[in-house]
């Protein structure tokens, strides 16, 4: 494959500023779609949760929002895999965004009714879910086969970037429009991006060698043996078990910021926008910076690093704000959290695009994806455990930094006893010169 590097133009200015993957045309016009659509998922991610606590002020059923969307997507993220392995993934990926789109849709008309309760935010969020688990395996699954190796580092932080570049406008724009115009156009933008990327993604141009090789795909992907292949590697089974840890433990904070942002530092859905996007302006810068180093080394220890970290500063942003409840120092913790969030994420993926084979790819990353699919699912342990310890929102905190410590305590285990997550670059460099397959390792 090669890249289209023009003398002048718009293609060369990208490539400069964000790297040698924006030089492949298939690429760039799939990453801006997904631009589109992952800002839409994050307006849909704070405007449904802001709803919710609007309607009942009890952070369990923004739990049960998590769980709902959870469920479906931990069940068949393993069969959305074995189908982007099976199925033309660029039509897999139009199909699924479309019908996201008027699941969205719906929530929007219910809001501008001024029907909206709970339940419909629940029942669309388990829908989503569902749908979600067939989408995210063939999007993770698909943008490699539209670059060379060589840019494999840059691409995977590119497509971290999008996720987390949204994180800094998308939030603050959800709250802005919340506060003026109201939440149904807030729903109405969220759909309009998962539109987008269906009507893109369309547009790419497949290479040739990739056909042939889906349709020898066809007769040996399966889910027994995506699991085999999984199983029978224990570096893909710490890379896939920290990233559980870090979604359930971690990540499910994000469910529980109306929470924080309303009831214990009292900024609103304005000041909760902001808080949210510099944690984005955190990820972000670190995934930029990450994303110009063209062969990262000690991919080990910063995953190790950044989980640990991260952790770290869950629990003191748990702890501060219960008891100072200063929104400046919650502001900067959510820096350093997107920061290191963003360390270990890349540092993760990079992993994993690198090492499995094609052929496997949309299997090992349903089973992946299933992993982040926890997120909601631990949301609904935070609020449960929450109110153990205390009604309405004032056991949040203590739910959250209880996850903090385990989450820093399961990084900080596995490099002390493994050899191989030390050693995970030479096993990396191996694999590539040697060109077999990481299940032997």
């Amino acid at each position: 494959m090669i890249a289209d590097y023009p003398e002048g133009g718009t293609t060369r200015i990208l490539t400069r500023l964000l790297g040698p993957a924006m030089g492949f045309p298939s690429y760039r016009v799939f990453w801006f779609g997904t631009l589109a659509s992952v800002c839409g998922f994050q307006v849909l991610n704070f405007a449904q949760f802001w709803v919710v606590h609007r309607l009942t002020g009890d952070p369990l059923f923004l739990g049960w929002v998590g769980l709902a969307n959870a469920v479906p997507a931990i069940v068949l993220n393993l069969f959305g895999g074995v189908l982007a392995d099976r199925m033309e993934r660029r039509k897999l990926i139009a199909i699924t965004q479309t019908v996201n789109g008027l699941i969205i849709l719906i929530l929007a008309v219910v809001t501008f009714t001024g029907v909206v309760q709970a339940w419909h935010v629940i029942l669309l969020a388990f829908f989503a879910g569902a749908v979600n688990a067939f989408d995210q395996p063939a999007r993770m699954a698909l943008y490699p086969i539209l670059i060379d190796r060589s840019v494999m580092m840059n691409a995977v932080s590119l497509n971290s970037a999008v996720w987390t570049g949204t994180r800094i406008i998308a939030p603050a724009v959800a709250g802005l429009i919340i506060t003026v115009v109201g939440e149904g156009f807030s729903f109405l933008l969220s759909a309009m991006g998962f539109f987008t990327l269906a009507v893109v993604v369309m547009r790419l141009k497949i290479p040739d060698s990739v056909k042939s090789e889906r349709r020898e795909r066809k007769s040996r992907s399966d889910l027994s043996e995506g699991i085999k292949f999984i199983l029978g590697n224990s570096i893909f089974t710490f890379l896939i078990a920290i990233t559980f840890f870090n979604s359930f433990f971690g990540m499910s904070v994000i469910p529980m910021m109306p929470v924080f942002a309303v009831d214990i530092l009292k900024v609103g859905a304005d000041g909760q926008g902001v808080m949210m996007g510099v944690g984005g302006v955190g990820a972000f810068a670190i995934t930029l910076i990450l994303g110009r180093i063209p062969n990262l080394r000690h991919r080990g220890m910063m995953i190790v690093l950044g989980s640990a970290v991260f952790g770290l500063a869950l629990v003191l942003l748990a702890v501060s704000s219960k008891e100072l409840g200063n929104y400046p120092l919650a502001v900067l913790l959510m820096f350093v959290m997107g920061a290191f969030s963003s360390v270990y994420m890349i540092s993760i993926m990079s992993s994993l695009q690198l090492m499995v084979p094609d052929h496997m790819r949309g299997r090992v990353m349903g089973f992946y994806g299933m992993t982040w699919s926890i997120m909601p699912l631990g949301a609904m342990y935070t609020g449960a455990l929450a109110k153990v310890f205390a009604d309405g929102g004032e056991g949040v905190p203590i739910a959250v930094a209880i996850g903090g410590i385990l989450l820093s305590v399961f990084a900080i285990g596995p490099v002390l006893m493994s050899k191989k997550i030390r050693n995970l670059d030479a096993i990396i460099e191996q694999r590539r010169n040697i060109g077999e397959s990481p299940a032997m390792v």
